[in-house]
């Protein structure tokens, strides 16, 4: 099975191989780009690591940028040679979705709502560390019951250095004090200390409004394990959880 995760930054590729993820790659999502050049570098990848495309059975996509989603899937059709399952929010017979508007759902989201329920089969909160910071919160019956959406980690610091001529850019890494001594370590403290509180407190929440003592708490995205502090919050780090959603709503199209 072949499935593709269009994001705002990325679109990430995963490989399975009896319902299990083997692979995963990526390539920048580029919204101003036609159909060549992501196919180029699809079929170059496949071509690198000897994998036949024609082997593939099922395809599946999710996006979060709608001018690329037809793109993708002209993409996928064409190299695969199989009918693409585009994901919509409850898509999957198990996991509905309760929000005012369910088309408003990132299908990022939906399934990594799907991920989760399907391993825990509890109610759970998916904290995705991706271009946006998200909560899932998906109850005992499986319905994801609404989300809260802050900036990513990244997004933050792009837009404090795109916004502010006196400060600089910076990488993402916990300093050793809350208190910066220059304006460097002042700017990750403020990020990354400032973030753990954020998913503290917003984590705490969920739960309270949930009320059910069986919650399990999922982190994934990759930068899901950069603030050492919340590492005891999570049940579970993953990853590739959205990719493994998509793995499990293929396999109920089989």
């Amino acid at each position: 099975m072949l499935v593709a995760d269009i994001g705002n930054t990325d679109i990430v590729f995963g490989l399975f191989q009896n319902s299990s993820l083997s692979k995963t790659f990526r390539i920048p999502a580029k919204k101003g780009e036609s159909a060549p050049f992501f196919s180029f570098r699809l079929v170059n990848y496949f071509l690198e690591n000897q994998i036949d495309p024609n082997l593939f059975k099922t395809t599946v996509l999710s996006s979060v940028v709608p001018e690329l989603t037809p793109v993708l899937e002209e993409v996928l059709k064409e190299i695969s040679q199989t009918d693409v399952i585009i994901v919509r929010p409850g898509i999957h017979r198990r996991v509905t979705v309760g929000i005012d508007n369910p088309d408003q759902l990132g299908t990022d989201l939906y399934s990594n709502a799907v991920a989760a329920f399907t391993k825990y089969t509890c109610a759970s909160i998916v904290v995705d560390f991706g271009t946006a910071l998200t909560f899932t919160a998906v109850n005992k019956e499986g319905e994801v019951m609404g989300v809260a959406i802050a900036p990513g980690l990244k997004t933050a610091v792009n837009s404090l250095f795109s916004n502010t001529s006196q400060l600089p850019d910076v990488p993402l890494e916990l300093p050793i004090t809350a208190i910066g001594r220059n304006s460097m370590t002042s700017i990750q403290s403020g990020i990354l200390y400032g973030y753990e509180g954020l998913v503290k407190n917003l984590v705490d929440k969920f739960k309270s409004e949930m009320n059910d003592p069986l919650i399990k708490v999922v982190a994934t995205g990759g930068l899901s394990s950069i603030i050492p502090g919340l590492k005891s919050w999570f049940d579970e780090v993953d990853i590739n959880l959205t990719l493994k959603g998509l793995g499990i709503i293929g396999d109920d199209y089989k």
